[in-house]
C-alpha cells in the first residue's frame, strides 16, 4: 500500500514507520516544509498539493500538541486546535478527491469517556464530561467530511501506552528507579493501557481490516488499578514504591491535567479489536513491563 501519515517522528509513528516500510509498504510522511514527503501549512493544516492524495491507499493521521502540561488556556487550545483544525482539513481535502484513499485511520484517546469509576465502557459507551472528552468529541466529529464522502474512517481511542522511550512510562521511569515512586492519590483509579508494540499493531490492523470502522479501543483487556501499576512498576525495577503522591500534590504540581490524566478512573474494554480478532502482544502487565524493562 501507498499510505501518508502524519505524526511520523513521534513515538508511534516511528514505530508505525518502521513496521510498514518493513513490510514492504511506501509510507509518505505530512510534513510542514520540505521535499520528503506530503507539505502542509502548520498554522491552517490546509495541503499544498492535496492532488497527491490521489494516489494514497490509505492516510494514517497521528498529530496532535502533546497534553503533557500546565493546562493555560493557550495550552487548550493548541491541543484542541491542533487535533480539530487538522482533521478537519485533512478530512475535508479527502472528500474532495476524485479518487479517494480507501480507509482514514485518525488517532483519538480513551479521555472520550472522562472520569467514569470502575465503569466498563466500551465504544459504544457515551462521551464523558470535562475537557478531554471535549476534545476527543470534537476530534473524531472533525473527520465527517471524509465519512460522508464514502471513506472507511477509525478513531483509534489510545489508552496509556507503555514504552521505555516515551510517554508516561518514561516520565515515570527515573523517580521509581530513585525507589521515590508510589501511588497518585487513592491509587484506586483504573488505568486503561497498551504497549506501544499493540499500539502500532492496532494501527496497522485497522488498515487491513475492512470490517473496522468508527470508535476502536486501542487497550489491553485487563485494565488495572493506580495501585496496582506502581506495584508491578516497583516490581519490574526492584526497587520500593513507598512514596505515594497525594491527589492535592498532583494538582499543586499539574494542575487541571493532573484530574484529567493522573486521578481520572477509565475502566475501557477493547471490545472491538477483541471482536474482529486482534492478537494482544501484551495482555499482562507485570509480563510486560519486565520485557519492557528488562536489562539487555
Amino acid at each position: 500500500m501507498k499510505i501518508l501519515m502524519s505524526g511520523s517522528s513521534g513515538l508511534v509513528g516511528t514505530s508505525l514507520m518502521a513496521l510498514l516500510k518493513g513490510e514492504g509498504h511506501d509510507v509518505r510522511p505530512l510534513v510542514r516544509h520540505g521535499t520528503e514527503g506530503v507539505v502542509w501549512d502548520a498554522q491552517t493544516f490546509q495541503l499544498q498539493s492535496p492532488e497527491q492524495l490521489e494516489t494514497m491507499d490509505a492516510v494514517v493521521h497521528l498529530a496532535g500538541e502533546s497534553i503533557v502540561g500546565r493546562w493555560s488556556d493557550a495550552k487548550k487550545q493548541r491541543i484542541l486546535d491542533s487535533r480539530v483544525k487538522s482533521t478537519a482539513a485533512l478530512a475535508g481535502a479527502l472528500a474532495g478527491l476524485d479518487k479517494k484513499p480507501a480507509v482514514l485511520v485518525v488517532a483519538s484517546a480513551v479521555g472520550y469517556y472522562g472520569d467514569r469509576g470502575a465503569e466498563e465502557l466500551t465504544e459504544d459507551s457515551a462521551p464523558g464530561k470535562g475537557f478531554l472528552s471535549e476534545v476527543c468529541t470534537a476530534w473524531e466529529a472533525a473527520a465527517d467530511a471524509a465519512r460522508q464522502a464514502g471513506m472507511r474512517v477509525v478513531h483509534l481511542r489510545f489508552g496509556m501506552l507503555l514504552s521505555p522511550n516515551g510517554g508516561a512510562l518514561k516520565a515515570m521511569l527515573t523517580p521509581f528507579k530513585l525507589g521515590i515512586g508510589g501511588k497518585v492519590g487513592s491509587g484506586k483509579q483504573v488505568v486503561s493501557w497498551a504497549s506501544l508494540d499493540d499500539a502500532v499493531g492496532a494501527i496497522h490492523h485497522a488498515l487491513i481490516t475492512e470490517s473496522l470502522e468508527g470508535p476502536v479501543n486501542v487497550v489491553s483487556p485487563a485494565p488495572c488499578t493506580n495501585l496496582e501499576l506502581t506495584k508491578a512498576l516497583g516490581h519490574a525495577l526492584s526497587r520500593p514504591t513507598l512514596f505515594p503522591v497525594p491527589a492535592f500534590a498532583a494538582r499543586l504540581a499539574f494542575g487541571e491535567m493532573a484530574d484529567a490524566l493522573l486521578l481520572a478512573s477509565q475502566r475501557v474494554i477493547p471490545k472491538k479489536l477483541t471482536e474482529s480478532e486482534y492478537t494482544f502482544k501484551h495482555r499482562d502487565l507485570e509480563h510486560t513491563l519486565q520485557e519492557l524493562l528488562a536489562t539487555p
